[in-house]
């Protein structure tokens, strides 16, 4: 897939993702991953600039299973 094509489809798939509910970031890559092959290294700094655009914010949730997670969740600009 042209590179250029898959980030606009990653965005796409991660608004609509955070559309329905706040997610984690690794979540959203087993989410993705399930039909476009990606990585972490690939999703953070998508979510980074779609932060940084004022399209997500983020806030922190104690997590049963470690360190507190970072979750996205969606702007109204989003």
């Amino acid at each position: 897939m042209n590179i250029q094509l898959k980030k606009g489809v990653l965005e796409l798939c991660v608004l609509s993702l955070l559309k329905t509910n706040d997610r984690y970031g690794y979540e959203l890559v087993a989410e993705i991953s399930k039909n476009i092959e990606i990585s972490e290294g690939t999703i953070y700094p998508l979510l980074r600039r779609l932060k940084d655009e004022g399209y997500v914010r983020t806030y922190l949730e104690e997590s049963p299973e470690g360190p507190p997670r970072k979750y996205y969740q969606l702007t109204e600009q989003g």
